[in-house]
């Protein structure tokens, strides 16, 4: 198993640099934290780094925080989670598709690609009546969605 790893400051600068560029997010409100090679997690809480370490020593540390997103191969793109774009919400100011149809949105929320004609490439945020849904990969003429199958609406 992997052990969770604190992001070095350094990479943390990188990672907010890609964020910016991608959404204009300017503010990583905690620590960040890696699980295996891509898994990204914000933890804000009143343990310090080297208590995290310290606890990690003794005994494997499965997750710390909240999952907000992953590095997306091969493009090197952060691509949030559901979380990460509503922790982010206030900050996220581009590559944004605002759904406006709530047949667009139930075909979101049940984890199908979008056929949908936009101007935007590569990972953007999608948000339906003012509220983020996560993110999905935008090519010429569609949206690929991410949303996890245990996460998507079940159809009756």
């Amino acid at each position: 198993m992997n052990s969770i790893e604190i992001i070095p400051k350094r990479e943390t600068k990188g990672m907010l640099e890609k964020l910016e560029k991608q959404f204009g997010i300017k503010d990583i409100p905690g620590i960040l934290m890696r699980k295996g090679k891509e898994r990204i997690f914000l933890f804000n809480g009143e343990i310090s780094e080297d208590e995290i370490e310290n606890i990690d020593a003794v005994v494997e540390i499965e997750r710390t925080g909240i999952y907000i997103g992953k590095i997306f191969e091969p493009t090197g793109e952060i691509r949030l989670s559901i979380e990460g774009t509503q922790i982010f919400q206030s900050q996220i100011v581009k590559n944004i598709l605002e759904l406006d149809s709530n047949e667009d949105y139930e075909k979101w929320m049940n984890g199908q690609e979008l056929n949908i004609k936009t101007n935007f490439r590569g990972i953007i945020a999608i948000k339906y009546n003012g509220e983020f849904l996560g993110c999905g990969k935008a090519s010429e003429n569609k949206i690929g969605n991410f949303i996890p199958k245990n996460r998507r609406l079940k159809l009756k």
